[in-house]
């Protein structure tokens, strides 16, 4: 009886609030994380990748936690030819697919971390700038970073506490295909 009082009372303020034009907080404590269950059956080779990726993620930030082979939020794939991509379903759900052509070119642990960056509500920037992980393969074959820039990893942490920077479209954590983020592979000469 009194958690029901206590859920009526819930939903009571936050009507009233949204009715005011006032956001009521609901603060978790720090240790609380949402947790992404990712699964590397289909990933061959690159499941140790996947696991490192992970970690640098649930290094970067605070209310994240990447978990392997807990479930299927995350499915990762490894594919040949056809480059490496990501396809987010919905914030925190999708598949990777990683191409072993571009990763025995490209540093294979940036481009997971930047695929999950994706996933993780990560736009793509082609600036050039290794420095930033999601410039992706536009930053070229000698940038290995795989480590998100310290804005990159405060905007997931936001996403996933529920803010948002003013201005975000509904694209930034919706339903979204994300290919090219690697140039083509290059030929060999002669």
């Amino acid at each position: 009886m009194t958690s029901r009082i206590s859920r009526l009372v819930v939903a009571f303020v936050a009507t009233a609030g949204a009715t005011l034009g006032v956001t009521v907080a609901n603060p978790s404590p720090a240790s609380a994380a949402m947790t992404i269950c990712y699964n590397t059956s289909q990933a061959g080779s690159f499941g140790g990748v996947a696991n490192q990726a992970a970690s640098i993620w649930n290094n970067a930030t605070s209310n994240l936690t990447l978990s392997a082979n807990c479930g299927n939020n995350l499915r990762i794939y490894s594919i040949t030819g056809g480059g490496s991509y990501a396809v987010r379903t919905s914030l925190g759900n999708g598949r990777v697919y990683i191409d072993t052509q571009q990763a025995a070119q490209y540093s294979p642990l940036r481009i997971m971390s930047h695929e999950i960056g994706h996933i993780l509500g990560l736009p793509d920037n082609y600036n050039g700038n290794c420095s930033l992980l999601m410039s992706g393969g536009s930053a070229g074959t000698s940038c290995t970073n795989p480590y998100p820039s310290t804005a990159e990893a405060n905007r997931v942490t936001n996403l996933f506490a529920g803010t948002r920077v003013s201005g975000e479209d509904a694209r930034s954590t919706g339903s979204q295909v994300f290919p090219d983020s690697w140039p083509a592979v290059l030929a060999p000469i002669g």
